[in-house]
This record gives C-alpha cells, sequence and structure tokens, in this order.
C-alpha cells in the first residue's frame, strides 16, 4: 500500500469510528535489537511532544491495531506501539519461545534502549499479561498502568476461541480472511477489518495467505498443556499484582467473552492502586471494535495522573 493510500485508509477508519483528528499522518517505524532479537515499533511522536505511553498488542495482532487511538493522543503524548516478538514485523524466536519471561526481558530492553523515562503501559489481552508481569516488576519506574479486557483470571472459552481463530489457516486471498473475520467480529466495520488485515497477514510461496504472526504458538501445544500453562501464568499474576503501586485501569469491553466484570473487579481489589471501567459497544479488542468509547476513558485516567 501505497503512503497515500494508507492515510486514506486510516483516515477512513477514523471517520467511522466518529473520530476527527486534528490531522491524519503515519507514525515513524524503526528497529531494535534487545539481546540479540530484533524488535519492531512505530513511533508516532517524538521525545518532546510529553509523557510516553508504549502500546502492547494483543495475541495474534501487531502495532497497528493502536493506530486511531495513538493518531488521536500524539499530540498530547510520544505513542509508541510495539510489535512484540514474534508479531508484525518483529523477528520470530527460533526456538518458538514466547514464555512470558522471555517477553518481559523484551520490554525491559526496549525502555531501556529508547530511554522511556516513566511511561504509561497500556497492554490489551498478550499485551495486558506482559504489561502486568512488567509492572510487577518496574511499577515504580512507571507513571501508570492501563490493561485492556485481560486479567489474572480470564474465560477459558473467551481464550480459546481466539486461539482457534488465530491459529494456522492458510486460504487462497485476503479476501477469504475478511469473511472469517467478519464471522469471528461482527461488531466491526468490514472496512476497518479489510485494514487492519493487510498489516497483519503475508503471502506464501505456494500463493496462499496465512498470518504474519507465528502461528507456532498456539498451533503446538495441546489443549491440556495450555490450560497448565495459563494455571501457571495465572499463579505468577498474582504474585505480581500487589507490587505494583503505580495508577492502574483495568479496561473491560462490556462485550468481552475473555474476561467478566467479577474477575476484572477481583484483579482491581487485589490492586494498590487501580480502578475499573466498562466500554460499551467493545468485545475482547476494545481498541479496534470503539476506540472512541477507550479514549473517553483513556484520555481522562492519563490526565488525572499527571501525564
Amino acid at each position: 500500500m501505497e503512503t497515500a493510500q494508507e492515510i486514506e485508509q486510516l483516515t477512513l477508519v477514523a471517520e467511522i469510528s466518529g473520530l476527527k483528528p486534528p490531522e491524519v499522518v503515519l507514525p515513524q517505524a524503526g528497529d531494535l535489537v534487545v539481546e540479540g532479537f530484533r524488535l519492531h515499533y512505530l513511533d508516532w511522536g517524538d521525545p518532546g511532544t510529553g509523557r510516553t505511553i508504549l502500546f502492547l498488542h494483543g495475541g495474534g495482532l501487531n502495532a497497528h491495531t493502536w493506530d486511531v487511538v495513538s493518531l488521536m493522543l500524539r499530540h498530547r503524548y510520544r505513542c509508541v506501539a510495539l510489535d512484540q516478538r514474534g508479531h508484525g514485523d518483529s523477528e520470530w524466536s527460533p526456538g518458538s519461545d514466547y514464555d512470558m519471561q522471555s517477553h518481559l526481558r523484551d520490554v525491559e530492553g526496549f525502555v531501556g534502549q529508547m530511554k522511556l523515562r516513566r511511561p504509561v503501559l497500556v497492554g490489551q489481552s498478550m499485551g495486558g499479561i506482559n504489561s502486568i508481569n512488567y509492572a510487577g516488576r518496574h511499577s515504580a519506574e512507571m507513571a501508570g498502568l492501563v490493561v485492556v479486557d485481560v486479567g489474572p483470571e480470564i474465560i477459558p472459552a473467551g481464550g480459546a476461541r481466539i486461539r482457534d481463530f488465530i491459529a494456522a489457516p492458510q486460504l487462497d486471498s485476503p479476501d477469504e480472511f475478511l469473511k472469517r473475520a467478519v464471522q469471528f467480529n461482527p461488531l466491526r466495520d468490514p472496512r476497518i477489518l479489510r485494514r487492519s488485515l493487510y498489516y497483519n497477514l503475508r503471502q506464501l510461496a505456494n500463493g496462499k495467505w496465512t498470518w504474519k504472526h507465528d502461528t507456532r504458538r498456539v498451533a503446538e501445544a495441546p489443549a491440556e498443556d495450555m490450560a497448565a500453562a495459563g494455571a501457571r501464568r495465572a499463579e505468577e499474576l498474582w504474585k505480581a499484582v500487589p507490587q505494583i503501586k503505580c495508577p492502574t485501569l483495568v479496561v473491560r469491553g462490556a462485550l468481552s467473552d475473555v474476561i467478566s466484570d467479577e474477575q476484572a473487579e477481583k484483579f482491581v481489589r487485589a490492586l494498590p492502586n487501580g480502578r475499573f471501567v466498562r466500554v460499551e459497544k467493545a468485545g475482547h479488542n476494545v481498541q479496534g471494535d470503539n476506540p472512541a468509547g477507550l479514549l473517553a476513558v483513556l484520555q481522562p485516567f492519563l490526565e488525572e495522573i499527571g501525564a
């Protein structure tokens, strides 16, 4: 897609979402190496813009999932969105190492090399899990934390539905993926889904299309292994939660099948400085389903914490 087309598509997505950015621009793309591992990122501002917000996407997604939100915040904040390992244009792990602690080292190295001083971390789904884990060790160095539609405990059926969707299909065309995406998430305008898929698909040597992310993350583990891994992850996250001293906003999509109100409220009660909000007309992928709704709760939080 040419630059003019990318701007046209981003303008359309903002318009469909009911948002009016002052201007539509594209981020600068960059790469850096953390412990020999290449990570790709999008940077919507310069260090003089203001407080940095570091966005972490969900599993099977990429940094572009935050484009509309970043576009609306870029005049007040430096918005940086990371392609986490095995996703987007970042490197795949040769040994299929996508453990939570490996993600932690990536984020630690990225924050250090980028010299992000007292950032706000905003993470959704897998990115939210990685944000909780990071904040459990570094909240004193953070201005705030926003966890979108995830927590130490989730609804197993909702997680399984997502894993099934982002596993390893090979289809004949992006249009076939679009049909599948519309069935998976009927909340989203197909025009928005088409743009999202542009950044999330790759063509194989045999001419077929597949996901851009490393599908070994979800395609190789038996269900019982996934359940055991989820239990271990929950145990580790519950240990991290009381250590998160910075202001924390827990966001749930009102239509989400991944985390319930009860689970989110339990998570918030365990936080030293947490609060819980719901975003209406949104499922698990809140930033994609209702970016205006997410911004409506995110901006006051950022102002309150002095970001």
